[in-house]
C-alpha cells in the first residue's frame, strides 16, 4: 500500500451525516479535522464528479430562491459499501504507519 491522500474517503465519510453541497463538504472536513485538513475547490469538485460517475454519490440541483441552484450530493448504498471498505483499508494503513513510527513498541512482540 502506498502513502497517498484519500479525499474520496473523507468526502464519503462527511456525507454519512447527510446530503451537502461542495462548500459544506469542504467546511465539514475542515471542522471535523480541527482545522488541520482543508480541501481546495480544484480538488474537491473533480473528486465529487468521480464519486458521482462511480455511483458512490448521487447529485441533485437544488433551487435557492433568487440565487443560482446548488448541486447537493448524497451518499448512495454503493457509496456506503465503498466507505466501509475504504475505512478498513485506511485503518490498516494507519496502524502500519504507527508501527513504523514507534518501532520500540513492536520490538517486544
Amino acid at each position: 500500500m502506498a502513502f497517498r491522500e484519500d479525499l474520496d474517503t473523507l468526502i464519503l465519510s462527511c456525507l454519512v451525516t447527510g446530503p451537502a453541497h461542495g462548500y459544506e463538504l469542504s467546511k465539514r472536513i475542515r471542522t471535523l479535522s480541527a482545522e488541520v485538513l482543508s480541501v481546495a475547490e480544484g480538488k474537491l469538485y473533480p473528486a465529487l464528479h468521480g464519486l458521482e460517475q462511480a455511483g458512490d454519490v448521487s447529485a441533485e440541483w437544488v433551487p435557492q430562491g433568487t440565487k443560482p441552484p446548488r448541486k447537493v450530493y448524497e451518499l448512495t448504498g454503493q457509496g456506503r459499501t465503498t466507505l466501509t471498505r475504504k475505512q478498513s483499508e485506511w485503518r490498516t494503513f494507519s496502524q502500519s504507519i504507527e508501527a513504523v513510527l514507534q518501532p520500540e513498541q513492536g520490538a517486544g512482540k
